[in-house]
């Protein structure tokens, strides 16, 4: 795949609310980690989220299922 002028090389991943309420949670990169972003999606939503140079890390809370490259794999709900 050729390099797009202005794109990023960093991986994608793909969550899909399986609950009404599942929360995703942007974490920084750097010596302190912080929260810097949050979103919430309904049952049946889907969200795009890319790992940059601002983000290290993404915590889902709730039933959900999660697609990356190494895999798919499928968050416990509120009620495990």
């Amino acid at each position: 795949m050729k390099d797009v002028p202005g794109s990023s090389n960093h991986d994608y991943v793909m969550i899909k609310a399986l609950e009404n309420g599942v929360t995703i949670i942007g974490l920084t990169r750097g010596q302190d980690t912080k929260f810097h972003h949050t979103e919430k999606l309904d049952k049946g939503e889907v969200m795009v989220a890319q790992f940059t140079e601002h983000t290290s890390a993404i915590k889902v809370r709730g039933k959900a299922e999660i697609f990356t490259k190494l895999g798919t794999c499928q968050s416990a709900g509120r009620d495990s």
